[in-house]
């Protein structure tokens, strides 16, 4: 995301046909991934003590850029509320990472929603943990939907067919979400890789941090645990200036349109998809899931 005080000249607009560029086959905003962003990630040091968060997009990022900084520092709210989630944790592919990394103190949050075949060198050689937080795709897919009527850097959706049909052929944010998911199951990270539902986490949030906690080593107490929680509800996120992209100017996020936090919940597909998208839908995934050895935890039917 771009500084939220930055914006276009007066009278001009950042929507147009040239919305996206395409960086080693797959689709990026222009937008936030100028080629200097891009070139500062591929060269990108990795450090051993930093974690990321993977996500394909609307899957729980920016729930993730809450919960992450509170269980590495042992659950301290102040930087999340003092510090916008851009800054706090990150993009790998974005243009703020150059302007924060030198403030930024070990362990180091990062998030990307890079396939596992654009991550830089440097994360293969190094100890880097990551948290892969997978989404049901059909709950992506209308996250998404909202996402790209409100996002003004980004083409508009059109009907909710016309915006899977993209969806499908990979033709939004970050290519298919077959193939991302298929990059990342099938990673030889061993335990540096920890994977989590979106579903999980709305389910018993206190069970997922508890989980996150180990995996980093934290073994936090139950009474934080808890305090976490109840800072990364999906109400006390709403209403954190610092999380619910309400700083970010109109120009660029439209929450006339649509809230950039609309509902995180599971399940809503249910009331967009119509028996024959859905048949379509799940058709198409699982003939690109067939023949990997993936178990998802979530019935496509």
């Amino acid at each position: 995301m771009q500084q939220a005080t930055d914006s276009p000249e007066p009278g001009t607009s950042i929507m147009s046909s040239e919305a996206y560029i395409q960086y080693r086959g797959i689709p990026l905003p222009r937008m936030a991934h100028p080629k200097e962003s891009l070139d500062y990630a591929e060269k990108f040091r990795v450090e051993d003590s930093d974690v990321f968060v993977v996500t394909y997009p609307k899957s729980g990022t920016i729930w993730m850029q809450e919960i992450l900084p509170l269980v590495l520092n042992g659950g301290d709210a102040t930087p999340v509320k003092t510090i916008p989630n851009w800054d706090r944790v990150p993009w790998l592919e974005e243009t703020r990472l150059a302007v924060v990394v030198d403030e930024m103190k070990s362990p180091r949050g990062l998030v990307t929603h890079f396939p596992y075949f654009l991550m830089p060198r440097s994360f293969h050689a190094s100890k880097a943990k990551v948290i892969y937080v997978m989404r049901n795709p059909k709950d992506v897919i209308v996250s998404s939907y909202y996402f790209h009527k409100m996002a003004e850097f980004l083409d508009k959706p059109g009907t909710f067919d016309e915006f899977m049909e993209k969806f499908l052929e990979g033709k939004v944010l970050f290519g298919k979400w077959t193939e991302h998911v298929k990059g990342w199951m099938g990673t030889d990270l061993g335990d540096r890789i920890m994977y989590i539902t979106y579903e999980e986490m709305v389910q018993d949030l206190p069970a997922a941090l508890r989980r996150i906690s180990g995996f980093l080593g934290r073994n936090l107490s139950e009474e934080v645990i808890q305090k976490i929680a109840e800072q990364c509800s999906f109400t006390s996120m709403k209403k954190n200036t610092m999380s619910n992209f309400s700083m970010v100017p109109k120009v660029y996020m439209n929450s006339d349109t649509s809230p950039f936090l609309r509902k995180g919940v599971v399940g809503d597909w249910k009331k967009h998809f119509s028996p024959e998208q859905l048949a379509r839908f799940t058709s198409v995934i699982r003939k690109e899931l067939e023949g990997e050895n993936l178990t998802l935890p979530w019935s496509l039917d």
